[in-house]
């Protein structure tokens, strides 16, 4: 199965393409939930791959609540027979959520839309501060089993999307003065076990955690922080619920929107410094991040499910 994840009225831009340095980050309002946030993204512009659904909707619309800028790129621009949202319904719960956000119908493999949606995004807001890397296919076939157009389809999403849309937007992420990538990418785990089990799709994945390791160092002079955040445990989706079963696995999952919160939390600086002592280069878990900012109880963001009874995520 493939999983895919994909807004308008503008504001002004805290800078523009240098000119200034971007506003100093004021306290978020405080919100209801286990999760405080120390810092803000108002004003702030972020290009995302995906967005219409799930998780990469839960961080904009997190965003939105602090009144950023949010582009999205996603390829749903007609509603689809099984996945709910498009580009233009997740615009407009982000603004209602009290954010600007541009949608834009195009293809993270496309380089063409890729471009245009950096160049979009530059001429709408004045530049791109954060770039989240969420578009992602997934199927977890075994070597013998798995389809070579689903193999290619992982290997250009997954990796090449992550390393293109970021690529592209380093321009705009220098001048922003405060430049962040993040990546939806689990942890370099090299245990055996997870190659083994489904290989076409780990080696897609870290290959996305690979551009964090490789972006990181590179971009080290830059001042452009980048990292990934991969989740503790299943993640309720519609992408999962469409999966044979999976209507009882998500059971077992916790809400989208503990990715938003860890996802807030790494790109205000809200958490703890972590023990490596930089904030580029991690490769975060979100119950790391937001036991960092001061979250103790993780109850509220499951199903219901006893926390020993929560589905653990693969990689970990």
């Amino acid at each position: 199965m493939t999983l895919s994840n994909d807004a308008s009225g503008a504001a002004p831009h805290p800078q523009q393409s240098g000119s200034q340095q971007p506003a100093p980050q004021q306290p978020a309002p405080q919100q209801p939930g286990p999760y405080q946030a120390a810092g803000s993204l108002q004003g702030r512009t972020i290009l995302i791959s995906g967005g219409s659904r799930g998780i990469g909707l839960a961080i904009a619309t997190r965003a939105a609540r602090d009144g950023a800028n949010i582009v999205l790129m996603a390829k749903t621009g007609q509603p689809h027979a099984k996945l709910e949202g498009t580009v233009y319904s997740a615009a407009e719960q982000i603004e209602a959520a009290g954010g600007q956000a541009l949608p834009l119908v195009g293809d993270v493999r496309n380089d063409a839309d890729v471009a245009g949606a950096v160049s979009a995004a530059v001429e709408r807001f004045g530049g791109i501060d954060i770039v989240i890397n969420n578009a992602s296919a997934i199927d977890l076939s075994t070597t013998d089993d798995v389809d070579m157009k689903r193999y290619d389809l992982m290997q250009d999403i997954n990796v090449r999307g992550t390393f293109l849309l970021s690529k592209l937007a380093l321009p705009a992420l220098r001048e922003s003065g405060a430049g962040h990538i993040l990546t939806l990418s689990p942890p370099l785990n090299l245990d055996p076990k997870w190659a083994g089990m489904h290989l076409a799709y780990t080696m897609a994945k870290y290959g996305m955690s690979l551009t964090t390791l490789g972006l990181a160092e590179e971009l080290k002079a830059d001042g452009i922080n980048v990292n990934s955040l991969w989740p503790c445990t299943l993640i309720n989706t519609a992408a999962i619920r469409n999966m044979p079963g999976g209507e009882k696995i998500v059971r077992g999952a916790r809400g989208p929107e503990i990715m938003a919160d860890a996802a807030h939390a790494v790109l205000t600086g809200s958490h703890a410094v972590p023990e490596s002592g930089s904030r580029s280069g991690n490769f975060y878990t979100d119950e790391q991040v937001l036991a960092a900012a001061g979250v103790t109880d993780f109850t509220p963001y499951s199903l219901g499910a006893p926390e020993d009874r929560l589905i653990p995520d693969i990689f970990l």
